[in-house]
């Protein structure tokens, strides 16, 4: 049975579901930040999914890419599957901009998380759920 590892979970708070994958929001302000997380037990790589499985997350994951792209305006899209602190398999959708406190450099590691306020934060969430809706089988 899948279970959200508990780290995702207490940096995140849940936009809605694709039909392989939970949307995660980061809970970090300083970019528009977005995780998929295949609701999959005990998958910690991409290549241990089935072949339409693979699929199914690539399309997630460009439908997500684009979206966020188109809404937040940004100049580069940096997706990752990073599995050294979280084994489990989730993929980062990081909007960029050049004039972030990161750029050009990766943003692991860099500075500390800003927590969004509970009224920016939902908000945000709100935003991700608007520009979701109606693709891909997404529902907030």
């Amino acid at each position: 049975m899948f279970e959200l590892d508990a780290r995702l979970a207490k940096d995140t708070v849940v936009v809605g579901h694709f039909p392989l994958s939970v949307v995660l929001m980061s809970r970090d302000s300083r970019y528009p930040w977005c995780i998929l997380v295949p609701k999959v037990a005990n998958i910690t790589e991409s290549y241990q999914l089935s072949a339409e499985l693979q699929q199914q997350l690539c399309e997630e994951s460009s439908t997500l890419a684009q979206a966020l792209m188109t809404e937040f305006h940004g100049e580069s899209m940096n997706v990752a599957a990073l599995g050294n602190v979280v084994s489990q398999l989730h993929v980062h959708h990081v909007v960029r901009f050049s004039d972030d406190g990161t750029w050009p450099g990766p943003i692991w590691g860099v500075g500390d998380a800003v927590p969004f306020s509970e009224t920016e934060l939902v908000t945000r969430q709100s935003r991700i759920q608007s520009i979701l809706a109606n693709k891909l089988g997404f529902n907030a």
